[in-house]
């Protein structure tokens, strides 16, 4: 498998998903930043839109770091980052899989652009209302499916790391403590200095 990342991109999460995953794979740095720089020829089949995380695994081809923490949860299941597919948990495992690109970020987007929240028209709601549904969700935790932690937490962490070390993050008690779960994690860790290694 290859894993077509640049550091300070969304590809952190996708770095900790392989981490956590415990697989083997190649990471191919994509200078996102420098259109003239080489690109592997399958990354662009890969990620049509030129982003970054994307995947190549044989046949399979998938960018979006939902899409890629889905397609790796459930092909290695021996990993444990999703509940099986006859666990009622899978239910709120997919709606957290794709809370943070379906709402967190949008809302994060309309905050800090200075947009007018409006809760009837945007799906995401609004910052606060995305605050208020992420706290309940992560509850009395650890994680976000309760004690199970799962490639949930690497979308949904990963957001909440970011909000947090950019200042961004209300006061908060609960995500402010899942943060720092998340952050501790040896997998977080690794991927955080594969990261801050990158030229």
């Amino acid at each position: 498998m290859k894993l077509f990342w640049c550091p300070q991109t969304r590809s952190q999460r996708a770095l900790w998903l392989m981490e956590e995953a415990g697989i083997d794979y190649d990471r191919v740095l994509i200078n996102i930043r420098d259109s003239s720089a080489p690109r592997d020829p399958e990354f662009a089949e890969a990620s049509p839109m030129g982003k970054v995380p994307a995947i190549a695994d044989g046949e399979a081809k998938i960018a979006d770091s939902s899409a890629i923490a889905m397609y790796v949860a459930d092909k290695y299941p021996e990993a444990g980052l999703a509940p099986a597919l006859d666990d009622p948990a899978r239910a709120a495992y997919y709606w957290w899989m794709v809370f943070t690109p379906g709402v967190i970020e949008p809302a994060m987007a309309e905050k800090f652009s200075g947009a007018e929240p409006n809760r009837l028209r945007n799906a995401w709601g609004s910052f606060d209302s995305m605050i208020e549904t992420f706290e309940k969700g992560v509850g009395d935790g650890p994680w976000i499916l309760g004690d199970k932690f799962s490639a949930a937490d690497i979308l949904c962490g990963s957001s909440a790391c970011f909000l947090k070390q950019f200042d961004m993050l209300p006061a908060s008690k609960p995500l402010e403590a899942y943060a720092e779960r998340c952050m501790a994690r040896p997998a977080y860790q690794r991927a955080a200095e594969m990261s801050a290694a990158a030229p």
